[in-house]
């Protein structure tokens, strides 16, 4: 099985431009051989928070029409949004389409990273869905941070851990390159990371979407400024 992990710029507080853009990375992906094809965080609208405050609008539930270019892809997605809550807020969330555009599941971000616990609401239960076989853990940036949660996916019978996330340059670089390896290392799962490049909310994003093998192999990496899908297979370079 083959998975991709794609890195975009986003368009800031425009959902049906940043759908066009996921979808048309999708399909390369798809093109590409791969099975599935994970989204930075905030895929739809950019890490835009004063905006996804003030405008309910810019959130986006699983059967939301603006996902339909991402569902017609013929690949599964997983896309983070700003979803809809119970209460005033919205959660960060990564909705989960088969390749026919069915919803398999959606996860919700547990650790909320500084000013977003001022905006959002966190999740509370950790993120699992099956595809062709293999089983998946899902965390959305600052989650993979706490090692305990892809370690009870892999507790769980996961083998792959995918991740969500807005890394920018500075700090960013250093916290991408350790924290991503460092699960694949001690989880034994494999790790998919997407992430933003180029303008990103307060940030600049520094790309290097990548998949780590088990034990920490780097497998394959994009550059740090073109929006782009890399692609790996699981059950290569495992070690460990």
């Amino acid at each position: 099985m083959k998975i991709a992990a794609a890195q975009m710029t986003c368009v800031p507080a425009d959902v049906r431009a940043n759908a066009a853009r996921a979808a048309a990375l999708a399909v390369t992906a798809r093109e590409q051989g791969a099975a599935l094809v994970v989204f930075p965080e905030f895929t739809l609208t950019g890490y835009e928070l004063e905006a996804l405050a003030a405008d309910p609008g810019l959130w986006t539930a699983a059967d939301d029409p603006r996902l339909d270019p991402l569902r017609a892809a013929g690949i599964a997605t997983a896309v983070n949004v700003a979803l809809p809550g119970e209460g005033p807020r919205p959660a960060i969330a990564t909705l989960v389409h088969d390749a026919d555009g069915a919803h398999v599941t959606t996860y919700r971000k547990q650790h909320l990273f500084r000013q977003e616990q001022e905006v959002f609401e966190a999740g509370t239960a950790d993120g699992r869905f099956e595809l062709l076989g293999v089983r998946f853990s899902l965390g959305v940036c600052y989650d993979n941070h706490f090692p305990a949660l892809p370690g009870r996916g892999a507790a769980d019978g996961c083998r792959v851990h995918l991740a969500s996330s807005l890394y920018g340059t500075g700090d960013g670089i250093r916290e991408r390159a350790t924290v991503y390896p460092g699960i694949a290392e001690r989880s034994g799962l494999y790790v998919v990371l997407a992430n933003h490049v180029g303008p990103a909310g307060p940030w600049t994003g520094c790309g290097r979407s990548a998949v780590w093998a088990p034990g920490g192999r780097l497998l394959t990496e994009a550059d740090d400024r073109t929006p782009s899908v890399v692609t790996a297979s699981i059950g290569e370079g495992a070690s460990g």
